[in-house]
């Protein structure tokens, strides 16, 4: 059995969750519920659970203060959350699986059984301190994302990320060490994340990092030519974006 504890400030949502999970998430077993940072802490260091579900405002702190006083991180995550940017835009950087509020059984549910799937699979302790790390404000050129392929958890430097090019639903990073790796996860989730790092959706297949444009040649719609010697086709819609960055940098 996977052995979760559940940690929400409110009592009637985290009897709900503990519900959920006993009655339709196999292989689970709620050991424990918390509703504030201190029980929360002591739960998790007294049991050593496999999962938690964490609220990320509680009313002595929040989600992330908990997790920096836990004494060892290796159990998987689910925030649970109401809509916060900056909160969401760090939990999406780490690759860590959330649910917003208000709590959809199915949704929940599904989540769970996405674990299971994955469960001993992962290094959930460099995620979480991708996570971490990523709640603090550091220079651009210093930030970090969690890449999951179908083997590993790479943990990248945004800045060495030449460019991202659609695979259906996945979606291929290009690195500035000649790798490469694909991610089941579609191209428009990373140029939200991305955009604020210099990256730009130049074509509906390709998000390109605007540092490493070599040159771009106008004629015939636009191509980009990139330092990895990729060319990139430009869309017609995007060529007075790109124009206009140009002018911008």
């Amino acid at each position: 059995m996977i052995r979760t504890i559940v940690i929400d400030d409110e009592k009637r949502v985290a009897e709900a969750i503990a519900k959920i999970i006993e009655n339709y998430c196999s292989g689970f077993s709620v050991i424990g519920i918390a509703h504030n940072v201190k029980a929360g802490v002591e739960l998790i260091n007294k049991h050593k659970p496999d999962m938690i579900t964490l609220d990320i405002n509680l009313p002595d702190g929040s989600g992330f203060d908990l997790l920096r006083k836990v004494e060892d991180i290796d159990f998987k995550l689910i925030f649970i959350t109401a809509y916060e940017e900056h909160a969401l835009k760090a939990i999406k950087f780490s690759a860590i699986d959330y649910i917003l509020k208000p709590i959809d059984e199915i949704e929940l549910s599904d989540a769970f059984r996405k674990v299971k799937a994955i469960h001993k699979k992962e290094n959930n302790k460099v995620i979480l301190d991708a996570f971490l790390s990523g709640l603090t404000d550091k220079p651009k050129e210093h930030k970090k994302i969690v890449l999951k392929t179908a083997d590993d958890i790479h943990l990248i430097k945004v800045n060495e990320i030449i460019r991202c090019e659609s695979e259906g639903s996945y979606t291929s990073f290009y690195l500035t060490d000649g790798k490469k790796f694909l991610v089941s996860k579609n191209l428009k989730e990373y140029e939200d994340l991305l955009s604020d790092y210099g990256f730009f959706r130049a074509h509906h297949s390709h998000l390109i990092n605007v540092n490493y444009i070599d040159r771009f040649h106008k004629a015939d719609g636009g191509v980009i030519y990139m330092s990895d010697q990729s060319e990139i086709p430009v869309s017609v819609r995007k060529k007075d974006s790109l124009l206009r960055l140009f002018r911008e940098l």
